[in-house]
């Protein structure tokens, strides 16, 4: 084989090796985006980046073959009323609010065509299009199951609460689901003695006094403090330290 031959073959392997990690960096990126804070959960769970990557892609490709859809304005309405009346039952029977807005955001799900069995299952595929709000999601769930164990305090369905609501707003696809998700991330991390968001967003001192209407207000002196998210956030510098 001549020299040029060789030359040019060399030449061919760098071209395509340099197109094949430009492709890959390329997904990162567009996976990173898309996914936001679940592409570096996701990279903890695989301890592989590009298991993680092939993981997500698995996502998408199964939430492309389901009949997703949106709400028409008929069904949003009708879904809004129901979230406002349990929304006022939060006075009097927090756990039972909590337990019914969580049945709620599975109602919305069903109808926009999404499966809702299986709790993972269903992470992974509101993974896809709402990823922004699943740690919402995670802790509103695991809060419900507290609740439904007596363990639950009033600040903790309140927490409940106002993270259903980031996630049904997103799942709504209402014009404030930004402004809903930024409240919802700024109530979460309120201590008790500060004013926090109340679970429709607008300012009530914490505990079940947020739920009440000003006419009603009332100090609740059980509140306890906040619980955090379910499972730390994981940054993607910590992300980028595990082994592509």
């Amino acid at each position: 084989m001549s020299t040029g031959a060789t030359v040019a073959i060399v030449v061919i392997v760098i071209i395509i090796a340099v197109a094949a990690f430009g492709a890959m960096a390329a997904r990162r990126r567009r996976l990173r985006q898309r996914f936001g804070p679940e592409y570096d959960r996701t990279v903890v769970d695989q301890q592989s980046k590009r298991k993680a990557e092939a993981e997500l892609s698995r996502r998408e490709r199964r939430v492309r073959k389901l009949d997703i859809r949106p709400l028409t304005a008929a069904a949003r309405a009708e879904f809004t009323a129901r979230w406002d009346t349990i929304q006022e039952r939060f006075v009097d029977q927090p756990a039972s609010a909590v337990t019914q807005a969580q049945q709620l955001v599975t109602a919305v799900l069903q109808d926009r065509g999404y499966p809702t069995e299986g709790y993972d299952q269903i992470l992974a595929d509101l993974s896809v299009e709402h990823a922004r709000n699943l740690e919402h999601y995670r802790a509103a769930h695991a809060i419900s199951e507290s609740a439904s164990s007596g363990s639950a305090s009033t600040e903790d369905l309140r927490q409940a609460m106002i993270r259903y609501r980031a996630m049904f707003d997103d799942l709504l696809d209402v014009a404030d689901t930004r402004q809903s998700r930024a409240q919802a991330d700024a109530a979460a991390a309120t201590p008790d003695d500060a004013v926090a968001a109340s679970p429709d967003g607008t300012a009530a001192p914490s505990g079940r006094a947020a739920a009440m209407p000003d006419s009603e207000a009332a100090a609740d002196g059980g509140a306890t403090a906040a619980p955090g998210e379910s499972g730390p956030a994981v940054t993607g510098e910590r992300a980028d330290n595990i082994r592509s």
